[in-house]
C-alpha cells in the first residue's frame, strides 16, 4: 500500500499532510414571506414618506365664454345683446369697473351679482401669464351674424374689411378694433383657417366685438360676389397692385377692403375676384406691413376721403 506524499517546507524538511475535512452543506433556510401592511385599516399606521401628496384642488370649469381685461368686459357687460353668467373681480378690478357697473344698472340691464375675489384664483382659469386685470367675465356667445344679416339690414352698410384666411387671433382682433374706431360695418373672416371668438381675440379688440360682427363665410370668393352684386366695389391689397390705394377714388359707392394672411397674401381666387389691387406704399428696408396695421391704414384712407 503506497504511503500519502509527505509535503516539503520551504526549509527543505519534510512534514506530515494535512487531511482536509469537507464539511457538509448547511440546509437553505426557507425565507418567510414579508408581511403586507394594510395602510387601508384603521391601525394601521403608514409611513409618512410614502403618505401622498395633497392635490391642488382644481378651478371649477367655466361653461361660456371666458372675457377679461377692463375694455374687453366693461364693454360686453354693457352690451344689451350679451347674456353675462358670472363677474369675477379682484379690488383692484372692482374700482376700475365701478362706473360700468353703475351705467348698467342705470341702464336696467339685467346682470348676476359680481363676486369678490383675488388675482391668483382668476390666475386659474386662465393661461398662464395672461394680463386680466383683475377682471374674468363669463357669458354667452354672442349671437351670430350672417352676410346675408348683414346686407339685408334697412340702413346698408358702406365699408366692410375681408381677411383671406387670417389665424393669428391677435390680428383679428386688432383689425377688429381700427374697423370700430374707423367706421366699418363688419369684418368678415373665412370659417375655415380663422379664430373664434375668445378671450384673447377679445381683449385684443378692445371690446370692438360687441360692436363690431365678426361674420364667418364658408368661401370668400362667394361672399366678394355677394358685395359685388350688392354694388360694393372690392379692393384687395397686394404687393403687385399696380396703383396705391391713395390714388383710388374711395370718397363715394360701398367699399369692400379685402386683406390676406402675412406670408401667404391673397389666394389667386380672391386675387382674381377682386375690382381691383392696390398696393400701400412704403419707404425703408421693409417692404410690407403686419395685415393688422395694413387694414387700419386702408381703413384711414377710405375715412379720409369720405369725409
Amino acid at each position: 500500500m503506497r504511503k500519502r506524499p509527505e509535503s516539503r517546507t520551504k526549509q527543505g524538511k519534510c512534514c506530515p499532510a494535512r487531511s482536509i475535512k469537507k464539511s457538509a452543506p448547511k440546509p437553505k433556510s426557507k425565507s418567510k414571506p414579508k408581511p403586507i401592511r394594510d395602510f387601508s385599516s384603521k391601525t394601521a399606521k403608514p409611513n409618512p414618506k410614502r403618505e401622498p401628496k395633497p392635490q391642488k384642488q382644481k378651478a371649477p370649469r367655466l361653461e361660456g365664454t371666458v372675457l377679461w381685461g377692463l375694455h374687453a368686459v366693461a364693454e360686453a357687460w354693457l352690451n344689451p345683446n350679451r347674456k353675462c353668467l358670472s363677474l369675477r373681480v379682484s379690488d383692484g378690478g372692482l374700482t376700475a369697473l365701478q362706473d360700468t357697473l353703475q351705467k348698467a344698472e342705470s341702464l336696467g340691464l339685467s346682470r348676476p351679482e359680481y363676486q369678490i375675489t383675488d388675482r391668483a384664483e382668476i390666475d386659474t382659469f386662465l393661461p398662464r401669464g395672461t394680463v386680466h386685470q383683475g377682471i374674468l367675465l363669463e357669458t354667452k356667445t354672442l349671437p351670430p351674424v350672417t352676410l346675408d344679416d348683414l346686407l339685408g339690414q334697412e340702413e346698408t352698410p358702406s365699408l366692410v374689411v375681408l381677411l383671406d384666411q387670417v389665424t393669428d387671433p391677435h390680428n383679428v382682433g386688432a383689425v377688429l378694433r381700427s374697423a370700430a374706431a374707423l367706421g366699418a360695418d363688419a369684418v368678415i373672416v373665412t370659417e375655415r383657417k380663422a379664430p373664434q371668438t375668445t378671450g384673447i381675440l377679445a381683449k385684443t379688440a378692445c371690446g370692438a366685438v360687441e360692436h363690431i360682427p365678426l361674420i364667418p363665410v364658408v368661401n370668400l370668393t362667394r361672399a366678394i360676389k355677394a358685395l359685388q352684386g350688392e354694388s360694393f366695389w372690392c379692393i384687395g391689397l397686394a404687393e403687385e397692385g399696380k396703383s396705391d390705394l391713395a390714388s383710388c377714388t374711395l370718397s363715394s359707392g360701398k367699399i369692400a377692403l379685402v386683406l390676406g394672411a402675412e406670408g401667404d397674401g391673397l389666394r389667386r381666387l380672391t386675387r382674381e375676384h377682386c375690382d381691383e389691387l392696390v398696393h400701400l406704399p412704403t419707404q425703408g428696408p421693409i417692404g410690407s406691413l403686419n395685415v393688422s396695421n395694413a387694414a387700419a391704414v386702408a381703413l384711414y384712407e377710405v375715412k379720409r376721403q369720405k369725409s
